[in-house]
């Protein structure tokens, strides 16, 4: 009997023993699977594209200086680049980004995952916008070009080139300042400020007043200023890059034999009126130190911010003996020079019957 029951508690434990490791087996099983789950929407949510651009290559996100991660979301969702919110959203608060946010602009690739888009926002991986600006007349219209196509503030930087002791420490006042500024194609990161814009520019002025063309302006007996001013009077001269050095080369005639420089677009500058076509004798008589055929030598600045080429171009000046030139009457946009006065009236006539032709009265 003793031995009956043996046996039969025996058979027991075995059953309790199986149903236990069926369970464990089960609960392994349920893990196993919660666990593929769980890596499968790791995988998602770090791996897997979110980044959709409706099939185009890149596009640009611009993030503004002061903006927090609430509103890089807004930006983000608005141009409806996400593919999906909280997978991003999960990303991002894992990665500690809502505490990293930076300025800038962004270009984001079509099919990007969310650990290639927030470690790119997080360490500030901007990409630089291309800045150009030429045939600008003042410092207001530059904040104005410029405002158009980095962050910096247009109000801002006329503030800071309108104060005598901010800018005198470039070595420029009040007539110079436009002379700080060369026209050409840059490379500046999108956030860039007023300021910044400012002493980027002055160290591209630096790089362009190299040692050679510094050599020229002094065997010329000028300073940069005087020659950036001169550089402007071509610049309204002619639009003909082929015929500034010979243009040039008739101002420094006049400049060395003491002649008024009697150059029109000084006159129209101090008239403050650029619509002005024809210039007429009474405009001759307005009393500013920008008129020309008033007072001799250059005037105080520049009257526009001249191009390289305008400024090479009195660098380079062409040696000959003309002291006068106008523009053809064929319209074309060159100009007819002289050595004489007698042979420049004769210019001077057909331009203005072409003139009168043409019903151009000022």
């Amino acid at each position: 009997m003793a031995y009956y029951h043996s046996k039969y508690g025996y058979a027991r434990n075995r059953k309790k023993k199986s149903r236990w490791t069926k369970f464990v087996l089960i609960f392994l099983f349920i893990l196993i699977i919660f666990a593929v789950i769980a890596a499968y929407l790791l995988y998602n949510s770090l791996f897997k594209e979110n980044v959709w651009l409706n099939d185009q290559p890149m596009a640009s996100v611009y993030i503004p200086t002061g903006a927090d991660y609430e509103d890089v979301k807004a930006i983000l969702y608005q141009q409806g680049v996400i593919v999906h919110r909280n997978s991003f959203e999960w990303v991002a608060k894992r990665k500690n980004y809502p505490e990293h946010v930076k300025p800038g602009r962004y270009v984001i690739r079509e099919g990007m995952n969310n650990t290639e888009l927030v470690n790119m926002l997080r360490a500030g991986i901007q990409t630089p916008v291309t800045v150009e600006f030429n045939n600008i007349r003042t410092i207001e219209q530059l904040g104005h070009r410029i405002e158009q196509q980095i962050e910096a503030d247009s109000s801002e930087m006329l503030s800071l080139l309108n104060d005598s002791s901010y800018i005198s420490k470039y070595n420029f006042d009040h007539y110079t300042i436009e002379t700080m500024f060369i026209p050409n194609t840059y490379e500046l990161y999108w956030n860039t400020n007023a300021r910044q814009f400012i002493e980027r520019m002055y160290a591209e002025y630096q790089d362009f007043w190299d040692e050679t063309r510094r050599e020229k302006a002094n065997n010329m007996e000028m300073t940069i200023p005087e020659v950036s001013t001169l550089a402007s009077i071509i610049e309204k001269e002619t639009v003909k890059n082929d015929e500034k050095a010979r243009i040039a080369g008739v101002y420094i005639n006049r400049l060395e034999s003491k002649w008024l420089l009697q150059a029109d677009p000084t006159l129209i500058y101090a008239m403050g009126d650029y619509s002005i076509r024809r210039v007429l004798n009474q405009y001759k008589k307005i009393d500013s130190p920008y008129n020309t055929y008033k007072y001799l030598g250059l005037p105080p600045g520049p009257i526009c911010i001249p191009s390289i080429a305008s400024i090479d171009a009195v660098l380079n000046y062409e040696n000959h003996d003309y002291f006068f030139f106008c523009a053809r009457d064929d319209m074309s946009g060159y100009h007819a020079f002289a050595n004489n006065v007698t042979e420049h009236n004769r210019n001077a006539k057909r331009y203005q019957k072409a003139l009168d032709e043409m019903n151009i009265k000022k």
